[in-house]
């Protein structure tokens, strides 16, 4: 009987959605419904008769909310309450064995924790669409996608739509945060592609894309067209309990919190072995999963290791990504074209005709240098076996000879290339593979490294994309790299499709730039010295603390640090007696100060053997680099505080943690004071 007052008719509707929401964790998550679909419908039915009657009952957990009736005008950007990094890859048993001992002997160099105290949590890669959940009191309010690690896309109404996701928790928590993976089931993407080619609608290259496409709708109704699910597999952020101790515990929390998580995940002694042979079972059933899978995650299972590891610039330190064979394709050559990079190195391409490998059109394809070329003897006209391997761009490994057509003839490297400088002359070193420009002060060159400095691994400069840097450059702004960050306001507005908001954004970022400076790491890698990507510029600026001992480094002092070796360091030298190289290092120091520690690691910095935790949000460093920082000064940084905490960081709102260090006694400081601290000028 229907409640007759408003009171009873409340707490029946409070009754109905825990009820609804218990019911739904035992069918889709636990795979174990206790009552039929038909008594579920009839209990969402009552509930949705006592809103329509009583609006005011009406909450935003409600299970008859989930599909919000009006469609958004866009996405807006949300920023991450704590970073999100890709991982890094490995392909092979030798290569997994060699992660393992790297692993054990970053335990013992750099942590004070046993190098045999760990185990792994290991779990299936899905290849889906990344998002980043939020509970508030138990109440889902937020879903994002990725997107660069620090910027997502508020996509809350959409995810929201999933059936298997709780909108309200099974149990209290004060504030959450999660990542899983949306994913697209192999029978549904089939259908769905059917069914695009049958409107004349081109089809998804992957299940991944599908997913993607059906969460980036901006009317969430048209998301549950598609059948999508998610699987939750990280807590990132937990207020309201302890967090857990392994990576073990979290998936099992996730589950009794509610959320859906792979069931095939499964903790190992830290051992190749064991890990291989969970791999190897797996990759002989990839075929068999619902989902697309390309490969294995390793985590370490023990959070302490984790906090210590910490991150390189993009990936954990602790775990790592074990992709499953990679998949080949046959297609043409139709032609080698050569590239021009941001070093002034001149990389040979294949132009393909386009071909579907591991569910991605490939339409080119590295051929790395000219003996590359010359061992395999690819041919203009070849037809060719081209092999792509998770995110890598995709290579020729073998030429079908018998294919060939008649006349086609070798590859010869010219002795000019237009996007090379001077007279496009390019020169090979002895004892090198690949060919770079004699001169390599050319427009091309120029672009690509300004391509390189604005994106999100280096400089992140949002409003300056490509299009932006290439206008600039062809009317001539912008001649060497410093232009970039003395232009104006006049500069921006003489660019097509530069209003006044948009050239506002533009200079903020030169602004940002120029107040706040730049990480040591990033402004080694603004430089653009051969080999020194994102990890080799965390080393070097971790060792030599300072930009003028890194100039002033011998060469004996380069090769002391870890990963540099003989053509490293001549690289390096060979970079700072370049007189062009000296002149363009002074030019940007004139213009960008440089966030360097006082002090260099090789000694024992100023918070060697502290233990410290950070909370609320920070003014000058992402939580990430404010972590290397006291990690590079000789912290170990914890994730929860406790009597033997040292002191806590503590930025503009901040969360339990605070209100458990004033209750234990654990001193607190601000972010100028660590800055101090850590001797950052």
């Amino acid at each position: 009987m229907s409640p007759s007052d408003p009171e009873s008719a409340r707490r029946r509707a409070e009754e109905l959605r825990k009820l609804l929401a218990y019911h739904a964790w035992r069918y889709y998550v636990l795979n174990d419904p206790e009552i039929s679909d038909a008594t579920y419908d009839a209990l969402y039915r009552e509930l949705k008769e006592l809103e329509e009657r009583y609006p005011e009952l009406i909450t935003p957990d409600s299970p008859t909310q989930r599909v919000e009736p009006e469609p958004r005008s866009a996405f807006r950007k949300v920023r991450h309450e704590v970073p999100q990094y890709s991982f890094d890859n490995i392909f092979s048993k030798e290569e997994l064995e060699d992660w393992v001992a790297r692993t054990r002997r970053l335990v013992q160099r750099e942590t004070m924790l046993d190098p045999q105290g760990f185990s792994l949590c290991l779990e299936h890669k899905i290849d889906g669409l990344k998002v980043v959940l939020t509970y508030d009191r138990g109440v889902y309010t937020l879903g994002a996608t990725r997107g660069d690690g620090v910027i997502g896309e508020d996509v809350t109404p959409n995810i929201k739509t999933l059936r298997s996701l709780p909108l309200r928790l099974l149990k209290d928590v004060k504030h959450l945060v999660v990542g899983g993976e949306v994913w697209m089931g192999k029978e549904e993407f089939f259908a769905v592609n059917e069914d695009r080619k049958r409107r004349g609608l081109p089809e998804f290259a992957n299940p991944r894309n599908a997913a993607a496409g059906a969460v980036r709708q901006l009317d969430p109704q048209e998301t549950t067209k598609r059948r999508l699910d998610i699987y939750i597999y990280d807590i990132y952020l937990l207020e309201g309990m302890p967090f857990p101790a392994t990576q073990a515990e979290a998936l099992t929390l996730l589950r009794d919190l509610g959320f859906k998580t792979n069931p095939y995940w499964k903790v190992v002694p830290a051992r190749a072995e064991e890990v291989q042979a969970y791999y190897e079972m797996w990759a002989r059933e990839r075929e068999k999963f619902p989902y697309e899978a390309d490969g294995v995650v390793l985590k370490i299972n023990e959070k302490a290791y984790q906090d210590a590891l910490g991150y390189t610039a993009k990936a954990p330190r602790w775990a790592v990504a074990y992709k499953f064979p990679a998949e080949e394709a046959t297609t043409v050559v139709e032609k080698i074209i050569l590239q021009v990079g941001r070093q002034g190195i001149v990389t040979p391409v294949a132009v393909l005709r386009p071909v579907r490998v591991g569910g991605v059109v490939v339409s080119r394809a590295n051929l790395h240098n000219e003996d590359y070329i010359h061992s395999l003897d690819v041919r203009a006209g070849d037809t060719v076996i081209v092999r792509r391997a998770g995110d890598v761009i995709p290579e020729v490994v073998r030429v079908i000879r018998e294919l060939r057509p008649h006349g086609a003839k070798p590859f010869r490297m010219p002795k000019k290339v237009p996007g090379c400088g001077g007279d496009g002359t390019i020169i090979r070193r002895l004892g090198e593979a690949h060919w770079r420009c004699k001169d390599p002060r050319s427009f091309e060159v120029l672009r690509r490294r300004l391509h390189y400095i604005a994106s999100k691994q280096v400089f992140d400069l949002r409003s300056i994309g490509p299009k932006t840097i290439d206008a600039l450059l062809e009317r001539n702004l912008v001649n060497r790299v410093a232009d970039l960050f003395t232009l104006t306001e006049g500069d921006f507005a003489s660019l097509p499709g530069f209003q006044e908001k948009k050239i506002r954004n533009a200079m903020n970022e030169i602004e940002r730039i120029r107040t706040c400076g730049v990480q040591l790491e990033r402004f080694l890698m603004a430089l653009s010295i051969p080999h020194i990507g994102e990890e080799m510029a965390r080393r070097l600026a971790a060792h030599f603390g300072s930009l003028d001992r890194f100039i002033n480094a011998s060469a004996q002092e380069l090769d002391a640090v870890e990963g540099v070796g003989e053509e490293m360091v001549a690289e390096i030298l060979g970079w700072r007696e370049n007189p062009d190289a000296r002149k363009e290092l002074e030019e940007l120091r004139a213009v960008i100060p440089v966030i360097t520690p006082s002090f260099a690691s090789g000694g024992a910095g100023p918070l060697a053997g502290k233990t410290i935790v950070f909370t609320g949000s920070l003014r000058r460093l992402t939580r990430q680099e404010a972590k290397e920082l006291a990690r590079t000064a000789g912290a170990h940084v914890a994730s929860s505080v406790s009597r033997k905490t040292d002191f806590v960081v503590v930025g503009e709102a901040p969360g339990e943690k605070y209100e458990k260090a004033q209750a234990l006694g654990v001193p607190t400081v601000s972010e100028d004071v660590f800055l101090k601290m850590v001797g950052v000028v």
